[in-house]
C-alpha cells in the first residue's frame, strides 16, 4: 500500500479508524434494530411508528457508508462483517422477540444516546489530531443521534 501523508501521523489515523470502526459497529447493530421494530411493531400506534421506523433506519443507512469511507481515507480497512459488528459494539442486539412498541422507543432513545456518548467519545482523539472531516462526521452524528433520542423519549411522555 502506498504511504499515507494526509498531515495526520499514523497512530493518530489509527486511534481514529478504530473510534469510527466502533461508531460504525454501533450504528449498524441499531440501524438493524430499529429495522427489526419497523417490521414488528403492533398496538394503536401502529402507523405512527411504523413510520418514525422507517425514517430512522433510513438515516442510518445512509450514514453508514461515510463512516465507513472516513475510515477508508485513513487508511485502514472498514469492518463490515456481522462478526467484527459484534466485537466492536457496545449495543445490545435486537431481542428475539420482539418487545412491545413502548418498550421499543425505550431501547431506541437508550441506542441514540450511546451512538452519540461513542460519537463524543472519539471526538477528543479527532480534534488532538486536528482532523475536520472526522470531526465534521461526529458532529453530524450527535446531532441526529441527539435529536432521535429527544423525540424518542417525547413519546414515553404521559
Amino acid at each position: 500500500m502506498a504511504s499515507i501523508n494526509i498531515g495526520i501521523p499514523a497512530e493518530q489515523r489509527a486511534a481514529i479508524a478504530q473510534g469510527l470502526s466502533r461508531l460504525l459497529a454501533e450504528t449498524y447493530t441499531l440501524y438493524l434494530t430499529t429495522h427489526n421494530f419497523h417490521w414488528n411493531v403492533t398496538g394503536k400506534m401502529f402507523n405512527t411508528l411504523h413510520t418514525m421506523f422507517m425514517d430512522q433506519y433510513t438515516e442510518m443507512w445512509n450514514a453508514v457508508d461515510p463512516i465507513a469511507e472516513r475510515i477508508r481515507a485513513l487508511g485502514f480497512h472498514a469492518p463490515g462483517s456481522y462478526a467484527e459488528f459484534a466485537k466492536l459494539s457496545t449495543l445490545p442486539d435486537a431481542p428475539a422477540k420482539p418487545p412491545k412498541a413502548m418498550e421499543m422507543v425505550e431501547l431506541l432513545a437508550k441506542g441514540h444516546e450511546a451512538l452519540a456518548r461513542t460519537a463524543r467519545d472519539i471526538f477528543p482523539v479527532v480534534d488532538a489530531a486536528d482532523d475536520q472531516p472526522s470531526a465534521d462526521v461526529l458532529t453530524q452524528r450527535m446531532d441526529i443521534h441527539e435529536k432521535t433520542a429527544w423525540m424518542l423519549r417525547a413519546l414515553l411522555e404521559d
